[in-house]
């Protein structure tokens, strides 16, 4: 299994936890990947673009909101193809263009506004990219586009909501009530959800 974005390594541990035998991992931070090495030898400084590992090396890859981030999503997409063996799963977290708040902040001129603004995803493509230059948000076609001709064929594609985890301790009744948005995931609303959630699966 490989994870591509990494960071300190915190999914290849509870994948180990899980059983998991062979796990890798990728990303562009130095420091962060040598946390990631106390958990497995195998972990590589390499962008998702350009994966350092043979074909069909993994039966499982995933990124969490890592496609967002990078210079170029098709490609990166195009290498998680790439390195799944035939019958080999892509897992994919994303942000969804239609969520109501942009979560990684915006940039109002030389200042950067941290936090989750609301409606900057409805806004027109031109300004969006003024506003988060950092971070793309996806809609459903959109995302589909990108794995249009690659031997990728989807077998989950939804959307969820957050965990308000720091909610229901913050705010009491308010948060616990905000995590109920979670059973929006089970009814035609998962649309406004927070990210894509993907399973692809490689053919032959």
């Amino acid at each position: 299994m490989l994870d591509v974005g990494c960071g300190v390594g915190t999914f290849l541990a509870r994948l180990r936890e899980l059983g998991v035998a062979a796990v890798a991992g990728v990303d562009v931070d130095a420091q962060g990947l040598r946390r990631a090495a106390q958990v497995t030898p195998t972990v590589a400084r390499a962008v998702a673009e350009h994966l350092p590992f043979r074909d069909g090396a993994f039966d499982l890859v995933l990124m969490h909101e890592v496609l967002e981030h990078v210079q170029d999503d098709a490609a990166a997409l195009r290498e998680a193809s790439r390195v799944l063996a035939p019958g080999g799963h892509l897992v994919l977290f994303c942000p969804n263009r239609l969520f109501p708040f942009e979560t990684h902040g915006v940039f109002l001129g030389r200042r950067y506004l941290f936090g989750n603004v609301p409606l900057v995803n409805y806004l027109p493509d031109p300004l969006r990219r003024r506003l988060v230059p950092h971070a793309r948000a996806y809609t459903a076609a959109g995302l589909r586009r990108l794995w249009a001709g690659l031997p990728l064929r989807p077998l989950v594609h939804s959307q969820v909501f957050p965990g308000f985890d720091k909610a229901s301790w913050r705010w009491g009744p308010l948060g616990w009530a905000l995590r109920g948005l979670q059973r929006l995931e089970v009814t035609p609303l998962r649309i406004l959800g927070l990210s894509h959630f993907v399973i692809l699966v490689r053919g032959p």
